[in-house]
């Protein structure tokens, strides 16, 4: 839905005219006690018509760097300058949030808001937060990011999911420089992504941040990145004035979950980084026992670079380790 001339534009109960930022809610559902569950959002309409840009954080709420980036990123659009509108919803499963978890602990059923998407009208509670949020998106969204990290369990670098539609692939560039680890994801259910681009709009997930990086310098570091990559898309399809910045390179690859042979402390080896190429076989890290004898190791299972890594060094055998992209090529 791209804006047209002198067009009000409103999203649950936050309403912006044109050149305005207006906040509300999306109002979701009620606990047994009484308090609302609302979903919070904040609309900024463009002085001229053009795309709608949506930008969700935190439909895992152990992730907070979606909800700081929507908030740096709101102090610098300025609609007077804006063609179209920016639609940010920094907190998406609310509860999960204030729980500081994953899921919504009072939801066991459909715990993983990110699996369940978009819900159901008369769903588990969590697939009626989702749904409420979808119905506000769906007829909307142009363009929509969605903001992961490594959460609790891990550290993300700067990572993206596409479905490889030329338009899915063009917004994926259009996060800027450092956003080359570009790979393919075919799901077509279970995310904000999945299902706007199966109503045929683009969508792409992008991950950067998680545990093991909440220090104060590398929290800033994170938001900052993500914040100047919602207006670096924002410059790339001439919603803003500015020149937008890209990869270089970019990579063509796919995931592969690398899990641990042994169990004891898992330690990357001396040298070995993200997003960095490496060969097949090239060892990424050993596994020690208690007495520090070498129990397992990791090495690359194709040419390609690693890009999350697990929070705590301790592993049981079978644990998750690490992600690695295994590259396919480059892309032009």
């Amino acid at each position: 839905m791209s804006t047209v001339e002198n067009q009000t534009l409103t999203v649950g109960s936050a309403s912006a005219k044109p050149g305005e930022i207006a906040r509300g809610h999306i109002a979701a559902s009620t606990l047994a006690g009484g308090l609302r569950v609302d979903i919070p959002v904040v609309v900024i309409n463009g002085a001229k018509p053009g795309r709608v840009f949506w930008v969700n954080g935190a439909i895992h709420g152990d992730e907070p760097e979606g909800p700081r980036a929507c908030q740096l990123a709101m102090g610098r659009i300025d609609p007077a300058q804006l063609t179209g509108a920016v639609v940010l919803v920094p907190v998406v499963n609310p509860m999960a949030f204030s729980a500081a978890e994953r899921g919504n602990p009072l939801d066991t059923f459909t715990y993983d808001m990110n699996r369940i998407y978009p819900g159901k009208a008369d769903g588990y509670f969590s697939e009626r937060i989702a749904h409420a949020h979808w119905m506000a998106m769906k007829d909307v969204a142009d363009i929509e990011i969605s903001i992961h990290s490594g959460g609790s369990h891990s550290y993300l670098d700067k990572a993206i999911f596409v479905d490889e539609r030329p338009e899915s692939v063009e917004l994926a560039k259009a996060m800027g420089p450092g956003w080359g680890c570009i790979m393919s994801n075919f799901t077509k259910t279970g995310s904000p992504m999945a299902a706007l681009n199966g109503s045929g709009k683009t969508g792409i997930t992008v991950e950067l941040g998680g545990r093991s990086a909440t220090s104060p310098d590398r929290f800033r570091w994170v938001a900052e990145e993500l914040a100047a990559s919602i207006l670096n898309i924002c410059y790339h399809y001439d919603m803003l004035p500015g020149e937008a910045a890209y990869p270089d390179p970019c990579y063509k690859g796919v995931q592969e979950a690398l899990l641990a042979p042994a169990s004891g402390i898992y330690l990357p080896v001396e040298g070995v980084d993200f997003l960095t190429m490496m060969k097949k076989g090239d060892p990424i890290a050993r596994i020690v026992d208690v007495f520090g004898d070498e129990v397992g190791a990791l090495e690359a299972p194709a040419d390609g670079m690693f890009f999350g890594l697990r929070a705590f060094p301790n592993v049981q055998m079978g644990d998750w380790c690490c992600f690695f992209c295994k590259v396919e090529g480059t892309r032009d």
